[in-house]
């Protein structure tokens, strides 16, 4: 079978890793035939001792029309994903992009349909989802070995950013230049994976965000959100770009148990019998359920990007279901969509949320940012991913 033709688009921190994988057959089945980058030069050197010729492309349509790549990775700015993506399924090319899966759900409403339309491959870079502890988690849960879910917390602090990270370019931590702060550029991996893991989407978000509370910056460094489920349990999520040491705790409470993902562990706390069980038969009045603590082994090899793009690969070529498929990145960013604008109301917000008043509401927010329009030009081509 002939190699699936590659071509990456946004050539910076993440774009230039991609490129790398790619260039050097890291990915089986997968040659590097194209590179795109509206504002960044001296690429030839990148690719100088690649395997084959890299087209150099400075003209997004040019690399779409003439580049005869089957396949894109896209790794530009968050509010390009879409776009971009949606013109790629248009030229019949098979899409793998960066997360998130763009800035508001609008947009990346319509990607999702165009994905669709075309029947092409569409995956998303939700690289944490090739993490064996994230899968093992999921498995336990989705098995029924925690039961019914009543609660989910996870705090997620340890993404601490100096004053400096945030001078470092005019672009980061505004709202026209990224779309937001630590929800749209750090924590998009765990709001996909606290709905992943758990097979559930909130039903309702009430969100107080912190803006520019620790930083010189006008986006959220800082977070606490409380959510309601369909099922009646409740979940908090908590993130910070402010706080050191910091802390990466995921708990989930349910009938069965709890299970904990801490310091690279995974450990269940589970019970010999349901709770609801216990509580509706005990008599002895301060008794509890009996429980085992159990350190949970976990096999497997975290791939991290590399086992997303061969995964795209393999559906391209063989078939293969899908780890990270791109339309699931839609859930994620509704989550970070209805914690933004809960915030901004000062009220709970139903999900799905109001896809038309989220983008009046960001509107607002882009025509009042310090990072001016005439400055978008000026943007590197590779904000997505940074972290």
């Amino acid at each position: 079978m002939s190699l699936i033709k590659v071509g990456v688009i946004g050539i910076g921190n993440m774009g230039r890793s991609h490129v790398q994988l790619l260039g050097k057959g890291k990915i089986k089945g997968a040659i590097l035939t194209a590179i795109c980058d509206s504002f960044q030069d001296q690429l030839e050197s990148l690719v100088s001792d690649f395997q084959g010729d890299v087209q150099i492309f400075s003209d997004e349509d040019e690399f779409l029309n003439k580049s005869g790549i089957d396949a894109v990775l896209i790794s530009t700015p968050h509010y390009d994903h879409p776009r971009l993506a949606i013109k790629a399924f248009a030229k019949g090319l098979h899409v793998l992009i960066e997360k998130p899966a763009g800035v508001h759900t609008k947009d990346v409403a319509e990607m999702n349909l165009a994905a669709k339309e075309s029947g092409k491959v569409f995956g998303i870079m939700y690289n944490q989802r090739s993490n064996p502890i994230y899968q093992k988690l999921r498995e336990l849960i989705q098995s029924g070995e925690l039961g019914e879910i009543k609660r989910t917390n996870w705090i997620i602090t340890d993404w601490y950013r100096s004053q400096s990270y945030y001078d470092s370019s005019e672009w980061r931590a505004t709202w026209r230049g990224e779309g937001g702060g630590v929800l749209l550029n750090q924590a998009p991996h765990q709001l996909d994976l606290w709905q992943w893991t758990t097979g559930l989407m909130p039903k309702k978000v009430q969100a107080f965000c912190g803006y520019g509370k620790y930083h010189d910056i006008e986006v959220e460094d800082d977070l606490t959100a409380y959510v309601e489920y369909e099922n009646g349990a409740t979940g908090v999520f908590i993130t910070s770009t402010g706080e050191a040491p910091g802390t990466n705790r995921f708990e989930i409470a349910g009938d069965r148990g709890k299970i904990v993902v801490e310091n690279h562990k995974l450990t269940f706390y589970r019970l010999t019998q349901s709770e609801r069980d216990f509580n509706a038969t005990y008599t002895g009045g301060f008794g509890r359920p009996e429980c085992w603590t159990i350190d949970i082994p976990i096999k497997g090899i975290y791939t991290e990007h590399q086992g997303i793009i061969q995964n795209w690969i393999d559906s391209i070529t063989k078939g293969t279901p899908l780890l990270a498929p791109g339309e699931e990145g839609i859930k994620g960013l509704e989550i970070s969509n209805a914690i933004y604008l809960s915030s901004w109301l000062n009220e709970p917000v139903e999900l799905p949320i109001d896809a038309d008043l989220y983008y009046e509401k960001l509107q607002e927010k882009i025509n009042h940012s310090t990072f001016q329009k005439e400055n978008v030009t000026k943007v590197v081509l590779d904000v997505a991913g940074t972290h």
